[in-house]
C-alpha cells in the first residue's frame, strides 16, 4: 500500500478529539495524512484540529459532505475515513499493508469502548452482521482506493446512511477485505440512550431505509 490519507469528520468533539487525534498521528506512516473537516464547531474543536492535523477544513455540516470535502483535497492513494471517536493504533495502519493487490475497499472489525458484556455483544454482531452482507457502517474505519472512490462519486449527499449506501455501490464490485486487529469505537450513544433503545431506533432506522424512506426523516429520528 502506498500512501493514505486520514479523513476525519467533526463538529463539536473537542472532549475526545485530542486523543482520537493523537492516536491517529502515531498510527500514521512517513507520507500520509491526516485531514480533519470540520463541520461548524463551536466547542473548541477547530484549535484542537489546527495543532494536530496536517490540514484542517471547513464545510457544510453533513457527515457525507464533510467527508468528501476531505477527499476532495486528500493526495493520498487510499482514503481512510475514521469518526471522531474511534481509536487508531499502529496495528490497524499496518494491517492495510497486508491487504491483496487486488483490494479495493474495506473496513475494520470493531468492539464498543467499555466493559459491559452487552457491549462487547453489540461490537460482535456489527462485525459478523458486516462480514455477512458486505456492507460496512462508518464505525468501522471504511477506507477505499482513492480512484475506486473518485469514480462511484463519493458518499451520497445525503443526512444519514451515508455509509450504507456507499457501501452498498462499492460492494457492486467486490466485497469489503474485512481486516483485524480490532477497531475501538465509543460507546458513548449506547451509555446515554440506553443500549437496547438504541438497538431498537438502529434497526428500525436501517429497516425504514432499506424500505426506501428518505434519509432526511431517519436523521431527524435518529438525532432526536
Amino acid at each position: 500500500m502506498t500512501s493514505v490519507s486520514v479523513i476525519v469528520p467533526v463538529r463539536n468533539e473537542a472532549p475526545q478529539l485530542a486523543d482520537v487525534l493523537a492516536s491517529i498521528r502515531r498510527a500514521l506512516r512517513a507520507g500520509d495524512e491526516l485531514i480533519v473537516v470540520d463541520g461548524g464547531s463551536t466547542d473548541g474543536s477547530i484549535d484542537i484540529a489546527e495543532r494536530l492535523a496536517d490540514r484542517l477544513l471547513v464545510s457544510p455540516a453533513g457527515r457525507a459532505r464533510q467527508m468528501n470535502a476531505g477527499a476532495a483535497a486528500a493526495r493520498g492513494t487510499w482514503l481512510w475515513f475514521v469518526h471522531a471517536d474511534t481509536e487508531l493504533l499502529p496495528q490497524h495502519r499496518h494491517a492495510l499493508e497486508t491487504l491483496p493487490s487486488g483490494a479495493l475497499w474495506g473496513r475494520f472489525d470493531v468492539r464498543l469502548s467499555g466493559s459491559r458484556l452487552l457491549f462487547k455483544v453489540i461490537g460482535g454482531l456489527i462485525t459478523l452482521r458486516s462480514r455477512l452482507t458486505g456492507i460496512a457502517t462508518g464505525d468501522q474505519a471504511i477506507f477505499v482506493r482513492r480512484d475506486v472512490f473518485d469514480a462511484q462519486g463519493g458518499f451520497a449527499d445525503q443526512p444519514l446512511m451515508e455509509d450504507i449506501a456507499l457501501s452498498a455501490a462499492l460492494r457492486q464490485q467486490g466485497r469489503p477485505a474485512c481486516l483485524r486487529p480490532v477497531l475501538v469505537t465509543s460507546s458513548r450513544r449506547w451509555q446515554k440512550q440506553g443500549a437496547w433503545k438504541t438497538i431498537w431506533l438502529m434497526w428500525r432506522l436501517r429497516w425504514r431505509y432499506w424500505r426506501g424512506e428518505d434519509p432526511a426523516s431517519l436523521h431527524r429520528d435518529y438525532y432526536g
